[in-house]
């Protein structure tokens, strides 16, 4: 129907001329005495030679202007075999599409290089800040003491959030450097709460974890990297008691914490970025980055992500990795 309406109203300046014109010869005729016949006769026989035309015309229009439906739903630089132009007002418009058309290449082609370089500084700073938190890590390990513990966790912090700059960055890189391969999920979880021991034990939690000896098709790191973000928010918001780590069938990992919790009016919201909602603002560390970057990453993997929790209660995470039926090759 929104074709026929555009069709009617481009064309209607060329029916209302031909009206006019027909009108002008019917009073013509009247006016010289010429029978009614001899002017309705010639009326009827134009409309059926002039009807063929039309439709044709109706037909050539309406293909273009479903080619250019579709190519509008595509990105830019697949905008190609436009239809071509019948007027000189869509000659002026291909033109102008064209003009468009090359520059937003050549922004895009700038766009990505800045990327690229972008990601390729901040890739390097995270290797470089690395250096530094290892020698400290072996300069601590042969104490033990409540302030090399409480700085062991501090340094791991430092690291955890350096990769989370990093892998902010990457989430939207055209290249992808996701591994998928059969992988043992015990260790994976293992290597994600080792990285906490020092706080764990600094800040005297408790850790229940019974082990399992089921295998995930995923990719090793970005899982390890997305468990260790839920992790480190369950230790941020866990005051007393502890954190329980278990795996579920179907391959469900669940993390639950006897911590603060999280108000009912926020749980939608906490996926969101940049959300940190009513713990987030007394925790003014909160930058409403990590669970974003969680759904993001496990969406990625072919997995799922759900929070529910109780105020004062604590709260449960769980990860869903048998969300899709992954195959090694």
């Amino acid at each position: 129907m929104e074709f026929f309406a555009l069709y009617l109203r481009r064309r209607l300046p060329l029916a209302a001329m031909l009206a006019l014109f027909a009108a002008v010869f019917a009073a013509v005729f009247l006016l010289c005495r010429i029978p009614l016949r001899a002017i309705v006769y010639p009326l009827i026989l134009c409309f059926a030679l002039g009807l063929p035309f039309l439709i044709f015309d109706i037909i050539t229009e309406k293909r273009k202007y479903s080619r250019l439906i579709w190519l509008s739903k595509l990105r830019g630089e697949l905008m190609t075999d436009f239809p071509a132009p019948s007027s000189p007002a869509e000659k002026g418009c291909r033109e102008v599409i064209d003009a468009l058309l090359a520059e937003l290449k050549q922004l895009d082609g700038e766009t990505s290089s800045k990327y690229r370089d972008t990601v390729e500084y901040y890739t390097l700073w995270v290797h470089q800040i690395k250096t530094p938190i290892a020698s400290m890590r072996l300069t601590l390990q042969n104490e033990d003491t409540p302030v090399s513990r409480r700085l062991e966790s501090d340094l791991g912090r430092i690291e955890q959030y350096a990769e989370m700059a990093l892998a902010y960055l990457r989430l939207d890189s055209p290249s992808s450097d996701y591994v998928f391969r059969e992988c043992s999920l015990d260790g994976i979880i293992r290597r994600s709460v080792k990285r906490f021991a020092a706080e764990f034990i600094d800040r005297r939690l408790t850790l229940e974890y019974r082990g399992t000896d089921k295998t995930v098709v995923t990719d090793e790191k970005w899982l390890q990297f997305a468990l260790e973000q839920i992790i480190s928010n369950a230790l941020k918001y866990t005051r007393e008691g502890g954190i329980t780590v278990a795996v579920s069938d179907p391959c469900t990992v669940v993390i639950s914490d006897t911590g603060i919790g999280i108000v009912p009016e926020d749980l939608p919201r906490i996926f969101e970025k940049g959300y940190t909602g009513v713990n987030g603002r007394r925790d003014k560390r909160a930058s409403g980055i990590g669970l974003y970057l969680c759904r993001r990453i496990l969406k990625n993997l072919g997995a799922e992500i759900s929070v529910s929790s109780v105020p004062d209660s604590g709260t449960e995470v769980k990860i869903y990795l048998e969300q899709y039926d992954l195959k090694t090759e």
